[in-house]
């Protein structure tokens, strides 16, 4: 069965799509954790950051570099952003589709101290 997120590339399911290129779509978070919650997945379905390969490393710095450039164009790069990816169930991964969370706009707090 499909993921949801190759549902939202293939177009079957719907998401506000705020970026898209070659590579790469981004959609806004359905459930956001904070004023600025953008997904970025790539069009590659990989199904956790675990199943990166060496040959995937110029996909995923594109991805940082499309997170960098929707946190300028949402006016969270200055006052700063967290980017996340969640791995496996203990770190937190819902859809098995590797994807990057953009999250900003208000001061996020660090649980890990």
């Amino acid at each position: 069965m499909e993921c949801i997120f190759c549902k939202i590339l293939s177009g079957d399911t719907p998401a506000n799509i705020i970026y898209k290129d070659e590579k790469v779509i981004a959609f806004d978070d359905i459930f956001p954790k904070s004023p600025v919650h953008k997904l970025i997945i790539p069009k590659k379905h990989i199904a956790t950051l675990n199943d990166v390969t060496e040959y995937d490393s110029d996909l995923i710095s594109h991805m940082l570099f499309v997170a960098k450039t929707l946190a300028a164009k949402y006016e969270i790069a200055e006052s700063g952003y967290r980017i996340v990816i969640n791995c496996n169930p203990d770190g937190g991964q819902v859809v098995y589709h590797l994807h990057l969370h953009l999250m900003g706009g208000k001061t996020l707090n660090c649980k890990a101290h």
